[in-house]
């Protein structure tokens, strides 16, 4: 039985799109993948799922993080607008970290991410 590839720009083609459109479809998806690439930005924004949470305690529920790159990611995160730092007037000053409403709308990325990831394990690895 013969397989055939077809290059993505050759199926927009024969379904009537031009490279630019998809193009254009491709942005989006690149623009996301850019704020959210490494290893750390979504197991933060899913510890931060549970409420807002002080630097120490995302720390602590992060396997493996250092201190240095938990304080890049939130800085990253806090630019592209998906978590807010808010710091308290008290002494030592209390600094939290919280994910934004705009933020939540990755929701159901992050758990069609989830469910995908427990199908492709399932396929590569049988469990």
């Amino acid at each position: 039985m013969e397989t055939t590839t077809e290059n993505i720009f050759d199926k927009a083609k024969r379904l009537g799109h031009q490279p630019q459109e998809c193009m254009g479809a491709l942005l989006p998806v690149r623009d996301a993948l850019e704020i959210l690439s490494g290893r750390w930005k979504l197991p933060i924004l899913i510890a931060l799922a549970e409420g807002p949470q002080r630097f120490k305690e995302i720390s602590k529920t992060i396997n493996g993080i250092t201190d240095k790159m938990l304080s890049k990611e939130l800085k990253d995160l806090e630019i592209n607008k998906l978590v807010i730092r808010t710091v308290y007037d008290t002494f030592p000053p209390t600094v939290e970290y919280a994910r934004t409403k705009h933020s939540e709308s990755l929701s159901p990325v992050i758990i069609a991410l989830k469910d995908w990831g427990t199908l492709h394990r399932k396929e590569i690895i049988g469990k």
